[in-house]
């Protein structure tokens, strides 16, 4: 039981900081290891590296997501004959006179050891949109991305849909990009995409031409891990994009995760993509990669015969061999590349 206490505690750790469903963590292992030692240190370990993390203080999670957490760890606790730990209830005690808020924090640790933290909504739906939460397409690509970094090495690259970020992020602080431009239509959407690079250690810079254009901090510290990219956040939408707008960009690159899930949004999306292919003047066309949470295969196998009916040919990439963030169900998510 001593040996598997660091290693669950975690992997407590790694699902709370990230806010995964109460039911994705392990508590039948806990339970077991709670019944074959008397020792409380496993339940101190798991709150210190939950509740009281560093960064949860910082950044928190909500405030329901943290009460019925600890509710848990307590009832799990009480369910044995270990010792009592006060630091549980004053924990808890500490939530309850919490406000409810909006509002609330994830935190994504990277291989590299550093962490993604994303201000979200803690409705999936706000604003009347879906854009203001991460969905899961979003981090099955960026574990693709981390995987396969020299596709985005010293390259331009545009994210299509880029939601409140994570996935550029994710790629800024791995992968090396010389310049990455995050790109949406929704205004409060843009506006959350700007605070959460922000809060991820770039500064941000307003420019003339309504692009957001940012640059890292000057903190040699803040900057040690990955290269100081180009960062731009710019609105960007499919169905009245210009050829100006597209030449502009000039991407190696392009990706977007979970942005076919109506024919409508598909059809504008090829749209964009066959004016961005004649964009290029005598460059060559940018690589193209969607990746696709399919939960109605119908509207998939839709999207795939848009593609073909385009001339767009395309083709099913390898899924990425490591799960690197957590995930509640494991989703049936596929990459395409696309070659336009």
């Amino acid at each position: 039981a001593a040996m598997a206490e660091p290693e669950l505690g975690t992997r407590f750790q790694r699902r709370f900081l990230a806010a995964r469903q109460l039911r994705s963590f392990p508590w039948l292992e806990l339970e077991q290891n709670l019944q074959t030692s008397l020792d409380s240190s496993l339940l101190v370990d798991i709150l210190h590296k939950t509740i009281l993390h560093p960064l949860c203080v910082k950044y928190p999670p909500s405030t329901k997501y943290r009460r019925c957490f600890l509710t848990e760890l307590i009832k799990k606790h009480e369910s044995t004959a270990a010792e009592p730990v006060d630091e549980l209830y004053d924990a808890l005690a500490d939530i309850l006179n919490e406000e409810e808020s909006t509002c609330c924090y994830k935190n994504y640790l990277l291989p590299t050891g550093e962490c993604v933290t994303l201000s979200e909504s803690v409705a999936i739906i706000s604003g009347g949109t879906t854009g203001l939460v991460t969905w899961d397409a979003a981090l099955h690509l960026a574990e693709w991305a981390i995987e396969n970094s020299a596709v985005f090495s010293n390259r331009t690259i545009l994210e299509l849909g880029s939601g409140i970020g994570f996935t550029g992020i994710a790629i800024c602080k791995t992968c090396n990009p010389k310049t990455y431009i995050f790109s949406d239509h929704h205004h409060g959407v843009l506006k959350q995409l700007a605070e959460n690079i922000c809060l991820n250690g770039f500064v941000l810079e307003l420019q003339p031409t309504q692009r957001i254009q940012m640059k890292t901090k000057g903190q040699e510290a803040e900057a040690a891990n990955y290269q100081n990219p180009k960062l731009i956040v710019t609105e960007l939408d499919w169905g009245s994009v210009t050829g100006k707008q597209l030449l502009d960009l000039q991407p190696d690159v392009v990706i977007a995760a979970d942005v076919v899930y109506d024919p409508e949004i598909s059809l504008a999306l090829i749209a964009m993509l066959q004016n961005l292919s004649t964009c290029r003047g005598d460059r060559k066309p940018p690589e193209v990669y969607i990746a696709s949470t399919i939960r109605n295969p119908d509207t998939f196998r839709l999207f795939q015969a848009q593609l073909d009916k385009a001339g767009i040919r395309w083709q099913i990439i390898p899924a990425p061999s490591n799960s690197t963030f957590l995930y509640d169900v494991q989703p049936n998510v596929t990459i395409l590349q696309l070659f336009i």
